[in-house]
Order: C-alpha cells, then sequence, then structure tokens
C-alpha cells in the first residue's frame, strides 16, 4: 500500500467481534446517533481535517487532543452543543496494512455536562473497547 505519513488518513470505526458482542454493535457510530445531528457533524469535521493533516501533524485548538496517564495512547475529539461536552475516544494507527493504511481508528464516545469529570467507569469501558479492537482488529466500513 505504501502510505505516506503525508497522505490522508482513513476514518474507521471499531466494530465489536461477534465473540464479544453477538449484536456487533459500532460503539462510536451508536455514540454519533445519540448526539444531536449539529454535534455529530461537528465531530466529523473535526476528523476529516484531522485525517487530512494528517493526525501527526494537526494542531487541535482544543477539538483534537491527546489523552494522558491512565489514558495515554487515546486522542478525543471535544465537542461542545445542547448544554453538554461530548467526546469521541480514537486510536491512530500507522501504517495499518489490515486497515487499509494509516487509519483514526474511532472507538467509544460520550457526553457530560460542563466542568464535571468523567467517571472512570467511562474510561474503563473506552479501554476496554480499544483492548478489543487490538485483538480482533475489526473496523466498519
Amino acid at each position: 500500500m505504501g502510505k505516506h505519513s503525508k497522505d490522508r488518513w482513513r476514518i474507521q470505526f471499531f466494530q465489536r467481534d461477534e465473540a464479544d458482542d453477538p449484536n456487533r454493535h459500532v460503539p462510536a457510530i451508536d455514540f454519533l446517533e445519540s448526539v444531536p445531528p449539529k454535534v455529530a457533524a461537528e465531530i466529523h469535521a473535526v476528523l476529516d481535517a484531522v485525517a487530512a493533516a494528517p493526525p501527526p501533524s494537526f494542531s487541535g485548538g482544543g477539538k483534537w487532543e491527546a489523552m494522558h496517564d491512565d489514558m495515554a495512547g487515546y486522542f478525543e475529539v471535544r465537542v461542545q452543543g445542547g448544554g453538554m461536552n461530548h467526546r469521541l475516544f480514537c486510536l491512530l494507527e500507522r501504517d495499518a496494512h489490515d486497515l487499509g493504511g494509516s487509519s483514526i481508528v474511532c472507538i467509544d464516545g460520550l457526553s457530560k455536562p460542563p466542568r464535571t469529570a468523567v467517571h472512570p467507569r467511562d474510561y474503563r469501558r473506552v479501554k476496554r473497547y480499544g483492548a478489543e479492537f487490538q485483538k480482533w482488529r475489526t473496523v466498519f466500513e
């Protein structure tokens, strides 16, 4: 495939494997369908901008941030709307031939009131889904 780092990255959505979820849910799409359409559109716009930059050289302006501490390795799209803060958690997979090239893999999302902390259980869920993705490397296209 020979993708170069300056090429546009793919945007992919983690799909749960049948062994973990018989319904094979796609958590990030479930999240995007749960937020107001304007919020979902803004999240998609941020993902498109990051994919075109591509991610290693994208300066997020607060809308695309590398996570730290227990969530190191994850990135989040951060959007406000409808009185809530919305987060979409992603992993970056550089030169992922099994995914068709370098990819932003959308794992899961959540909404929370402004100035409140994300509950540790939500981070644990995201990390569990991230581990499932790494185990199965299954995406919805």
